[in-house]
């Protein structure tokens, strides 16, 4: 019997989701707006610690963790470690940016004894991943987007009755920010096009030409994170995306000529994505996730464009829906999935799949620049 939580750190909401899998029982399952968690981080461990009180000890929780860990229980967790996994410059830190809530998050896991915590790799932590690439990448995935993967796994096993070792998909999770892409093969995750390095995302613009963060950085006084969340289909449409909804934005997009503009380029950057993991794998199925596969029309618009694209090469993949038990978002599932395997439960052999146990390195050791050294900066835990 091993009761598990999962957490997973999105641009709007942080959301906890847990199970005991001797009998299915479902024992958290909420979302917290970020606003809310960066204001008062403390408020997620009150969250854990009620659960715990109600339902008896946790056995293992999967906590947000960033860019990621190589995995290891929260309390051995190093100032240097947090601080890559949340690596902003001091102004930003000034600034109080929602990802400066998470690193005082990760600070107060690290504390909880009472809590089983354990942090989590991102995708360039791991082994399964060839090192040419990672030259030059920090965003093939953060920790949260392995919890989609790892969701991704056990349904396309259930589905198919096919072992994990044997599952080849390519997992996208389309969120608020940003739209990051997983391929995996044989069970393990060998690529990915991700938020910040991947095509146009709903706030994000995804990877940013060079020539363009040149003349940024020749310009600007400060080149804030905050520009990262800037310049996706949102703002390519012409509206406020946080006053406009996810699903105002699809109604719009039929009847507003400017709005469809934003809409065409994030279904297709989602295309993109798919497309530029091929090389890497083989995939079955191409399972989608996130804010907007919840939105029906954008779903269908989606799918629609990702089966026609691979039709016109003569490629039959079927594009579906992530499905979760979660009414939060279903990488919550996966991060409770990835927490029951670590406490040995009945996915212990997802946690083997993956290899999480073998991640290792830092973010930045595969920049392949003579001024890497001068990235330690970003080391320093500052709150």
């Amino acid at each position: 019997m091993v009761k598990a939580i999962g957490i997973d750190s999105g641009t709007k909401s942080m959301d906890i989701f847990g199970f005991d899998d001797e009998n299915g029982e479902v024992i958290v399952d909420t979302a917290v707006d970020r606003n809310e968690v960066t204001k008062n981080p403390r408020i997620i461990i009150d969250i854990l610690r009620k659960v715990q009180e109600e339902h008896g000890k946790i056995d293992v929780i999967v906590g947000p963790s960033g860019y990621g860990i190589p995995l290891k229980p929260a309390r051995e967790a190093t100032d240097e470690e947090i601080a890559l996994a949340t690596f902003i410059t001091r102004a930003d830190v000034e600034r109080r940016l929602k990802i400066v809530g998470l690193r005082e998050l990760m600070v107060l896991m690290r504390e909880a004894k009472d809590l089983n915590i354990y942090f989590t790799p991102g995708v360039i932590h791991l082994p399964t991943v060839p090192e040419w690439r990672k030259a030059n990448r920090v965003d093939l995935g953060t920790s949260d987007k392995i919890f989609t993967v790892a969701l991704s796994l056990v349904r396309h096993s259930e589905i198919e009755g096919v072992p994990y070792e044997k599952v080849n998909l390519i997992a996208v999770e389309i969120g608020f920010a940003y739209t990051s892409a997983m391929a995996v093969r044989n069970g393990e995750i060998v690529d990915g096009m991700a938020g910040t390095a991947g095509f146009t995302g709903y706030l994000g613009m995804g990877f940013m030409d060079s020539e363009l963060a040149y003349a940024l950085a020749n310009v600007l006084d400060d080149f804030s994170k905050l520009k990262l969340f800037e310049g996706g289909a949102a703002y390519i449409a012409g509206i406020d995306p946080f006053k406009i909804s996810p699903e105002e934005f699809v109604k719009i997009a039929k009847e507003d000529e400017k709005v469809a503009k934003g809409y065409n380029a994030m279904i297709e950057g989602i295309v993109k994505d798919v497309f530029a993991l091929l090389p890497s794998v083989k995939p079955d199925a191409i399972y989608l996730s996130g804010r907007f596969s919840r939105i029906p029309e954008f779903f269908k618009d989606t799918k629609d464009a990702i089966e026609d694209s691979l039709s016109r090469f003569g490629v039959d993949i079927e594009v579906r829906k992530l499905e979760s038990r979660a009414k939060a978002k279903e990488a919550a599932e996966g991060g409770a999935i990835i927490a029951n395997g670590i406490a040995g439960g009945v996915y212990k052999e997802v946690v083997e799949v993956l290899k999480l146990r073998e991640s290792s390195g830092k973010i930045f050791d595969w920049v392949q620049l003579k001024e890497r050294e001068k990235l330690k900066a970003f080391e320093r835990l500052e709150l």
